[in-house]
């Protein structure tokens, strides 16, 4: 069996960062599979330079988050997400957010 149809969605793996892009990070999975780890995948914060995160040779753990076709692995960093609202830097929640959104939203002129 190979390592691609062994290969789990939602699966810890280890992975050695091979080469950086402008839209990510490939990595070499348990020393065989290549996978893919996207920009958005990075961190759960915005990543504007993938270089300022990953080197090559960065040793990571993934999560898989998708097994494609043609041996596409798509891999992220990103601590999982809870259900609960959680706050960002400014301190107050997303949640927080759109309740205020709706209420401006009712108040503008129609």
């Amino acid at each position: 069996m190979d390592i691609e149809t062994a290969l789990k969605v939602g699966e810890i793996v280890e992975a050695e960062v091979t080469r950086i892009t402008d839209f990510g990070a490939f990595a070499k999975i348990n020393g065989r599979a290549l996978g893919l780890i996207h920009i958005s995948q990075i961190s759960n914060s915005f990543v504007k330079d993938v270089k300022q995160h990953l080197k090559t040779g960065d040793k990571v753990k993934a999560r898989v988050i998708k097994v494609g076709p043609g041996k596409k692995i798509d891999l992220s960093l990103k601590k999982s997400v809870s259900s609960r609202p959680q706050k960002n830097n400014s301190g107050f929640r997303s949640s927080d957010f759109r309740e205020k959104l709706k209420k401006f939203l009712r108040h503008l002129p129609k």
